[in-house]
């Protein structure tokens, strides 16, 4: 918080002190010199007004959810298999919480109002009841861990191990955006080293594309020897695009998130799921989508929809603009989409790729040119 922000907070906790004391001095003065009817009338004006507002607040309340609902994501359904159960789960802790709301909140304004002060009422001393306390301890308790289990068994199924056919994405955050990589033909990632990473020769990830010594040091970052790294053949079909993250409609996908510089975190709200981002520690996550990006924009009646991955997790000064787009498509525009793509690594080096595709010089035959020659 910057200092004006303090100051201004300083002042207004000041101003309350300032007019609660007031407010206090004035009704204690008001008793002294005998003015018992101005109390009474002011207790009676304070307790009609609690009622005034228990009647607003909820009127507020109602406006509030009538205004804003259509404007969050609630009305639409999640886009993803698990999605549906948490929008199950939140629906279900909704209206839970939201029954208690109602009774605590009117009972308590309706209280206020009901048992004001009077000299005709004298003060019950209720010290302790052993059942209340019992009841109103273990009932929420139960409530709590019933919603925890089922966030928790919700929460291992998304985290838990993806089908054996589900397609793999890795997607790496960083300073202020996001990078997807993709498996080429073989199916399997490259490995990566850190210090690799070079934007100039598009190396985003630190993919070992050549042979690499790495110079090994101790706590005092001197050097005490050297390691050979060789290069991954496994990365030099890797796809590696920083537009859109591409998924295929029903088709479980499993997410493996990186960072590359501090903690981001993966929020992907339409399909109701999100994960940290750690620098040095992958995490994972699986889902299946359920909807195109074509189906959702005529769900939502938006032609401009794009799912979205946004960064749940303050990164920097641009962290409001860490905005990514997910495409979901159908299998045969994500072929054809993916046939469209080049490797990162013959991207990077497009004349070692040219070389290594040309095809070999034909080697004459020596005995058939003698016997054609004499």
């Amino acid at each position: 918080m910057t200092t004006t922000g303090i100051l201004l907070l300083a002042i207004l906790i000041l101003g309350f002190l300032i007019t609660f004391q007031i407010a206090k001095a004035s009704e204690y003065v008001s008793v002294l010199k005998g003015e018992k009817k101005a109390f009474e009338q002011n207790n009676r004006i304070n307790a009609f007004l609690m009622v005034v507002f228990l009647v607003l607040g909820l009127i507020g309340v109602w406006w509030c959810n009538k205004a804003l609902y259509p404007k969050t994501l609630m009305p639409y359904p999640a886009a993803s298999e698990h999605g549906k159960n948490i929008d199950t789960m939140l629906m279900i802790t909704i209206a839970i919480t939201g029954i208690v709301f109602l009774i605590t909140q009117i009972l308590l304004f309706w209280f206020a109002y009901k048992y004001q002060h009077s000299e005709k009422r004298q003060a019950f001393f209720y010290p302790h009841n052993n059942k209340l306390e019992v009841l109103w301890t273990t009932v929420p308790a139960i409530a709590l861990c019933i919603l925890v289990g089922f966030g928790l068994f919700y929460w291992f199924r998304m985290t838990g191990e993806a089908p054996a056919d589900a397609m793999q994405v890795e997607i790496t955050g960083k300073q202020f955006g996001w990078i997807y990589r993709y498996p080429g033909k073989d199916g399997e990632f490259g490995k990566k080293y850190y210090r690799n990473i070079d934007e100039a020769t598009g190396n985003q990830l630190g993919l070992i594309w050549r042979d690499t010594t790495i110079i090994k040091k101790d706590r005092h970052n001197n050097p005490v020897g050297e390691a050979k790294l060789k290069a991954d053949p496994q990365g030099f079909d890797d796809l590696v695009d920083n537009t859109a993250m591409y998924l295929v409609k029903g088709k479980a996908v499993k997410l493996i998130i990186n960072s590359r510089d501090v903690i981001h975190d993966v929020g992907l709200s339409h399909f109701r799921l999100k994960m940290d981002a750690v620098p040095g520690t992958p995490t994972t996550m699986w889902f299946t989508p359920q909807y195109t990006t074509d189906e959702m924009k005529k769900i939502t009646n938006n032609p401009k929809f794009e799912y979205e991955i946004s960064c749940d997790q303050m990164c920097g000064n641009s962290h409001y603009a860490m905005r990514g787009i997910i495409k979901v498509v159908t299998p045969e525009e994500f072929i054809l989409w993916k046939a469209k793509q080049k490797p990162a690594y013959a991207l990077a080096f497009p004349e070692t790729v040219a070389t290594l595709a040309q095809p070999a010089a034909p080697v004459a035959d020596s005995a058939a040119s003698t016997q054609r020659h004499p």
